[in-house]
């Protein structure tokens, strides 16, 4: 085929990429040491490059030729490298253990440089163009937060926005929204934008010892949207979880009897919406896109009924007839919830308080708590992009990798949000990752551009390939083969030629 010649720049991604190390194998797919990958273009070619990325973690445990730091998934003992359960831990204090650097979920932008991201308070710098490993950054000598989301926002000057919580203050579990600046003053050129974040706002967790998990949040113009979801992590089994001999995976839990609450926070008065919105129990992991339109937010999210997804993905499920026996037992929905922030404050109990044209309903209550219930958009997609110019806007399309009851995705998909027509593009055999849209420089319409997607085949003896479909028709424009092994991956982004010098001076 033959590729765009406007598309210049750098496809990079992320994902675990090793899970042996001597004679220890990691539990959990998503616990794989981080290895980058990416895709150059230049001149209508392609460059492919892959790196592991050499994080702390990963010199210990290729030093000790065994897994001798933590992850999630999986608890190692003890840890030659440093002893990180020398910090007692006590009760008041909430003292979490020092958490793993191998940042292998998503790529970040900040200050004009590249961060690989995973879930703990650590990122680490890399050369988009070589994909060297450069300095870790603490996200905790800047903010006081222990985990923090590998799904920041940016806002139109740039900004990094993003959200961690906060297990450290005696008895304040919070959860925390933190921006980071584009650039730093011309007179302080050689600190880092880090030194620069302000947090934005803190809203309280409805549990002490039991915050919420979240992968992501929303934004809108005017409203920041959290879900503080009944997927919880314990503070008391995490902190004991080395003792007890168990992974910290184990000391998350889902309450199917909860319920789901929405926080809107105004990102000019950086205070939250006081009327208290919710839904029924959910576990979600990525929110789609959100917008405001007459006095409503509207948001849209991938939501299960329960946490099955975590434990698909556990090694021991993943062998070679892992497709026919591994299920689902929640196929993923992508749900929209229409909230009324401005509404008839007489209005009756029991009443739905949507004006807008939605299936989507906000009911009233006694107390003056709002439930919402959410219009079913779809079901099976997962791994949703958009065209992150329209993010926070009212928007179309939404690209996604199609999933049934196996979590490995099979289909690439577009799916129109207004009209409900879905187009696919399929092969057999064919594994695709996350597709990332990336629009036509001087694009007026939504879907002008092009898809980008990574493809496995199930058969390993088949190279895998780049996928270029086109934005619109999602015909394929071309293919760009690769003669060595290419991991499953996670998340990425497409990096403009013109960033991508900016991020390497």
């Amino acid at each position: 085929g033959q590729l765009p010649t406007w598309l210049e720049g750098i496809l990079l991604r992320n994902g675990p990429g090793m899970h042996t190390i001597g004679d220890s194998k990691y539990n959990h797919w998503f616990d794989g040491l981080a290895l980058l990958h990416s895709f150059t273009f230049k001149n209508g070619e392609v460059y492919y490059r892959s790196k592991y990325l050499r994080s702390d973690t990963y010199n210990c445990n290729v030093e000790a030729n065994r897994i001798v730091v933590s992850e999630f998934g999986t608890m190692a003992y003890p840890d030659p490298c440093k002893n990180i359960f020398a910090k007692a831990f006590s009760y008041l204090s909430h003292t979490i253990p020092e958490f793993t650097d191998n940042c292998l979920i998503n790529i970040m932008k900040a200050g004009g440089e590249f961060y690989a991201t995973g879930e703990t308070n650590f990122i680490r710098k890399i050369n988009p163009q070589t994909l060297e490993t450069l300095e870790k950054v603490d996200y905790n000598k800047y903010v006081a937060v222990n985990v923090a989301t590998s799904h920041p926002h940016y806002d139109s000057a740039g900004n990094v926005l993003n959200m961690g919580t906060s297990i450290v203050d005696k008895g304040k579990t919070k959860y925390l929204l933190f921006k980071i600046p584009s650039s730093v003053p011309e007179q302080e050129k050689k600190k880092s934008c880090f030194k620069h974040l302000e947090v934005v706002c803190s809203v309280p967790s409805r549990s002490l010892l039991h915050p919420s998990y979240y992968h992501s949040f929303g934004i809108t113009e005017n409203y920041i949207i959290f879900i503080e979801q009944p997927f919880r992590l314990d503070i008391v089994k995490m902190a004991t979880a080395y003792i007890r001999g168990v992974s910290w995976a184990s000391c998350l839990a889902y309450n199917k009897d909860d319920k789901t609450w929405f926080h809107f926070i105004d990102r000019k008065t950086k205070k939250e919406v006081s009327t208290k919105f919710y839904t029924d129990a959910l576990v979600f992991f990525h929110h789609i896109n959100a917008y405001e339109e007459d006095g409503h937010i509207v948001f849209d999210i991938i939501a299960y009924t329960d946490n099955s997804l975590y434990d698909m993905f556990y090694l021991k499920n993943l062998d070679k007839d892992f497709e026919n026996h591994v299920k689902l037992t929640s196929i993923p929905t992508c749900r929209r919830f229409v909230v009324p922030l401005q509404y008839d404050k007489d209005a009756v109990v029991d009443s739905n308080l949507v004006t807008l044209p939605s299936t989507a309903t906000a009911v009233k209550e006694k107390d003056g708590n709002i439930y919402c219930q959410p219009e079913i958009l779809c079901e099976g997609i997962e791994l949703p992009r958009i065209n992150y110019g329209y993010n926070g806007k009212k928007y179309k399309y939404v690209f996604a990798t199609e999933v049934q009851w196996s979590p490995i995705p099979t289909k690439i998909a577009k799916f129109n949000t207004q009209t409900k027509e879905m187009l696919h593009w399929r092969q057999d055999d064919c594994w695709p990752s996350e597709p990332v849209f990336v629009p036509r420089p001087d694009a007026k319409e939504e879907d002008d551009g092009v898809v980008l997607t990574c493809v496995m085949k199930t058969d390993p003896k088949d190279p895998p390939f780049l996928l270029v479909l086109d934005g619109k028709t999602f015909t394929e424009l071309g293919r760009a083969t690769v003669n060595v092994e290419i991991h499953m991956d996670l998340h990425g982004i497409f990096i403009p030629q013109q960033d991508v010098k900016a991020g390497t001076e």
